[in-house]
């Protein structure tokens, strides 16, 4: 049965619907998803101001909202979901990478999982890193783009706490991928760990097949830096 939070919070929003906006919100995400056409700023500032008066959900009982959040049909409860998680990720037990998990492959898509991934799943290996081995191969083998993408992602805010050679293994096994998402977070995921350590990104790089995206993207920050030589 739906929590009675969780239906005052869908009210809520779904009484700031802009059907104008929505449709050009639908077009950007490719019609995958409906949308309520409430853009971000907006829908922060209205769960805010829920919040303030219903308070926020702790421990089971944000899962529980994040959970049924989910299950509704339009992209801005998706990004609800996300928010409670994020209020109760300190406290959550290691089991709870499967529900993410289970986020990460339900809905799919760059703007739920790159969240999921770095700012859900990355914190969530920091207190228990017991699990990284055994999830991060179980999603390099698995058929599911989006899993693969996480386990590529999400050390993006690692920076010197960086497992590299995990990195770069997740990087070789997923390298001959043809998926224009997972080529993108092989440049991205590089790109971010070249701001700790160039000369190990420009050498592995240099040692590995990328695909051209993948170079350009790793590429960036270093070539960015390099002082122009010449007359």
């Amino acid at each position: 049965m739906t929590s009675s939070y969780t239906m005052k919070l869908e009210k809520w929003l779904r009484a700031h619907a802009d059907v104008a906006n929505a449709s050009s919100m639908e077009a950007y995400m490719k019609n995958y998803f409906p949308l309520l056409g409430i853009r971000n700023p907006a829908r922060v500032a209205l769960t805010k101001q829920f919040t303030k008066e219903h308070g926020i959900p702790k421990g089971e009982e944000a899962v529980q909202v994040a959970q049924e959040l989910w299950a509704l049909p339009e992209r801005e409860f998706a990004y609800t979901a996300i928010m409670m998680l994020l209020q109760v990720r300190k406290t959550v037990k290691a089991e709870h990478i499967d529900l993410l998990e289970h986020f990460i492959v339900t809905n799919s898509w760059w703007d739920s999982v790159d969240t999921i991934a770095d700012h859900l799943i990355g914190y969530h290996f920091q207190r228990f890193p017991e699990l990284i081995p055994a999830y991060v191969a179980k999603w390099l083998a698995s058929d599911n783009m989006w899993l693969q993408r996480t386990a590529i992602l999400f050390q993006l805010k690692y920076k010197k706490k960086t497992d590299v050679t995990l990195l770069f293994h997740c990087i070789t096994v997923m390298a001959d991928s043809k998926e224009f998402f997972i080529r993108k977070a092989i440049g991205w995921a590089l790109r971010e760990y070249s701001k700790t350590d160039a000369a190990a990104v420009q050498s592995f790089v240099a040692s590995t097949e990328l695909s051209p995206l993948s170079v350009r993207e790793a590429l960036k920050v270093i070539e960015r830096k390099q002082p122009i030589t010449g007359s």
